[in-house]
């Protein structure tokens, strides 16, 4: 049996080395690239065809190179491969010096391989070292030089390479030992991490801070060799006291929307996740990563002067097509990978609207009143159920429809489901998009059964696209590597209410932002026609507000995931500023549009106090909107509902409709009283 020897390290070097030379001047015919049996990270993409990650199982976020630090793209040419702008992907003086390094030690050393070598290596072939394997690398090299650009190599090279604690890629590296980004690295993060790759157990910062310290001193001195820095320069570098994490950073842009994207894929297709990380498959996604930038710096924003443990999510959609724009399940990623937009929750007075839409739809109109008073409603087996308003209050007086929405008044919203029914509000919640069980008590409005922000979103959306329920989706299209289909999606939409019920609960609703609303303080600079509803739960346990502008529905979820503890906050006081921070951010640039008028309805302006048109002395004065025909008749002069006149009026003039007494006639008899009771 024949042994095959080792082929001398010398020789090795000057095959080598020949071989190089033989190849970069024989001009190779370059190939394609990339072959099927290729693994190829997934890539994801928004709904503008920006890339938003590359899925694999490493953790890795792509940047382009000019998110990149000049520091970090200096250091690593100049420690990596200095004639890098210089050569054609094969570097003949880099292989000549390594192969007297290589006779001096009796043994490979060094390599000689450029910064093009080392792409090609990482991303095409398996660890190894031999000499077939070292001539596929060339001709791969040869290749990828013909292909693209210095700058595209050196993108990709920096995108693809190792440093450590799980951090594939530079923005992975940065976020993971400097919690910042790419391209915010002074130099003397960018000499450390420079000297990371060449040895990631070695010259890891957060494991060896000595050798790293002494790896971008190496660093530092080559970049002044090469006349990239001053003296002067590298010496404060070399001072700056730098800390690097030792704790490893999952490091993905929109990371539980990505997760949300796994998921899919691996339910609905049999080689599940294998394909997905290896399969260079192009996933054509929702999202919008101007919004979700705008979600992400909204919730931080909002959250950062509350305590840490407080958790939050955010959730956006065009309520015109179902698509999700944007997806904030949590507060920090890396501490909690649970996706609240997902997990149910007490919505609190944000399921008002529900019951509203129901009675609009069924023959109540914005001026219909309900007296805020105290009333008790018996329940089998218990005590009466009596419902108080914020902070146990009763106002003692009668509420429009429209007002009791805007100010969230919870008297009159139980008493107008007792009149629906709870099935009713239960049923009409359900037909405009929640899915969460519901149970039909009546204190249905108030929030008192679990829903999902996602599932908000989707209903109030129906609001807000005059009555057509979307179905929310965030993938648009899946391609194969070869660019086939597997699968493609569509907006669903289903005509879920009469536009004009839709369009008179959003005017409803637009009073919350507006002065005397529960958000009037969030609408005041918005900029733009917006609807929305604050929420809370009971001892301020959470805090909500969804809302919505005709072109983005948005809901904010702000409570703690352990629910024996309570926010101590209103939705107005936490979840609304969140919400409309998101909502200038994300629509930034977008001229504001209003809500389209739909046929068949009509505007007027109401006395607050009894729901009849405003008449000349009038002190509360509302603008209402009504189906056409429905609106009132009668003129209301100031004087509220004769159950609550602070004169009494004789009985001759309460004969009849009270709606519907000519107050022409009793107007001089309630100025002969008032002038009475002042002279008394």
């Amino acid at each position: 049996m024949s042994i095959k020897k080792p082929v001398p390290p010398i020789i090795l070097s000057i095959l080598l080395i020949v071989l190089a030379l033989v190849l970069a001047g024989a001009g190779c015919r370059a190939h394609a690239l990339v072959s099927p049996e290729v693994p190829v990270p997934s890539r994801v993409l928004d709904v503008n065809g920006e890339i938003i990650t590359l899925i694999s199982d490493e953790n890795r976020v792509p940047v382009p190179l000019d998110q990149v630090s000049e520091y970090m793209q200096d250091a690593i040419v100049a420690i990596e491969d200095a004639r890098f702008y210089q050569h054609k992907g094969i570097d003949p003086v880099s292989l000549v010096r390594a192969m007297f390094r290589n006779i001096q030690a009796g043994r490979i050393v060094e390599g000689g391989s450029t910064i093009t070598q080392q792409l090609a290596k990482n991303l095409y072939l398996d660890p190894g070292r031999n000499i077939g394997r070292k001539f596929e690398e060339l001709i791969l090299t040869i290749q990828l030089e013909r292909t693209y650009t210095k700058t595209e190599i050196l993108e990709m090279y920096l995108n693809e390479i190792y440093f450590g604690q799980g951090a594939y890629g530079i923005e992975a590296a940065a976020r993971t030992y400097f919690k910042k980004p790419a391209r915010e690295l002074g130099l003397a993060e960018s000499a450390m991490l420079a000297g990371v790759p060449r040895g990631p157990s070695i010259y890891n910062p957060a494991q060896d801070f000595e050798a790293a310290k002494a790896r971008q001193g190496v660093v530092l001195d080559r970049m002044v060799e090469l006349g990239m820095i001053s003296g002067e320069q590298a010496g404060q570098a070399g001072s700056e006291p730098l800390q690097p994490s030792k704790t490893p950073a999952i490091v993905r842009k929109s990371p539980y929307f990505i997760d949300e994207i796994e998921k899919y894929y691996e339910q609905n297709y049999s080689e599940g996740l294998e394909t997905l990380y290896s399969g260079g498959l192009s996933i054509y996604t929702t999202l919008d990563l101007k919004m979700q930038e705008a979600a992400e710096k909204a919730l931080t924003r909002g959250l950062a002067r509350l305590n840490p443990d407080l958790e939050g999510a955010l959730v956006a959609l065009d309520p015109k097509t179902g698509q999700i724009r944007a997806m904030v399940g949590g507060r920090d990623y890396n501490k909690s990978q649970l996706n609240r937009v997902l997990a149910r929750s007490q919505p609190g007075s944000t399921f008002k609207p529900f019951l509203y839409t129901a009675a609009i739809d069924l023959g109540y109109t914005a001026g219909t009143t309900i007296v805020c008073e105290p009333v008790s409603f018996p329940q089998a087996g218990r005590d009466d159920y009596v419902p108080k308003d914020y902070q146990g209050d009763y106002h003692y007086r009668p509420f429009t429809l429209k007002e009791a929405l805007y100010t969230s008044d919870n008297v009159v919203a139980v008493s107008l489901n007792a009149q629906l029914g709870p099935e009713v509000m239960a049923g009409y919640a359900q037909r405009m998009g929640i899915d969460s069980p519901l149970r039909p008590y009546l204190s249905l409005p108030l929030g008192t059964s679990e829903v999902t922000p996602l599932e908000m979103v989707r209903a109030f959306g129906t609001l807000a696209n005059r009555g057509i329920k979307t179905e929310p989706y965030s993938i648009q299209k899946i391609t194969s590597r070869t660019g086939q289909v597997l699968e493609e999606h569509r907006p669903s939409l289903t005509q879920a209410l009469d536009e004009k019920t839709a369009y008179i609960v959003t005017d409803m609703l637009t009073g919350v932002l507006k002065p005397g609303g529960t958000a009037a303080n969030s609408g005041r600079n918005l900029g733009r026609p917006a609807a929305g509803k604050t929420g809370t739960t009971d001892n301020l346990r959470e805090a909500w507000f969804v809302g919505y502008t005709p072109d983005l529905v948005a809901a904010v979820y702000v409570g703690y995931d352990d629910k024996s503890r309570v926010v101590g906050l209103t939705g107005a006081d936490v979840a609304a500023p969140i919400w409309a921070d998101f909502i200038r951010g994300a629509l930034e640039g977008m001229s504001p549009s209003e809500f389209p008028v739909p046929d068949g309805v009509t505007k007027v302006k109401l006395c607050a106090d009894d729901g009849l048109l405003a008449g000349e002395f009038n002190t509360r004065v509302i603008e209402a909107v009504f189906v056409r025909g429905t609106e009132p008749i009668s003129k209301c002069y100031g004087f509220g509902p004769v159950d609550y006149l602070p004169y009494q009026v004789s009985p001759p003039f309460l004969e009849g409709d009270l709606g519907l007494f000519d107050f022409e006639e009793v107007l001089p008899y309630f100025l002969e009283q008032r002038h009475d009771d002042q002279e008394e």
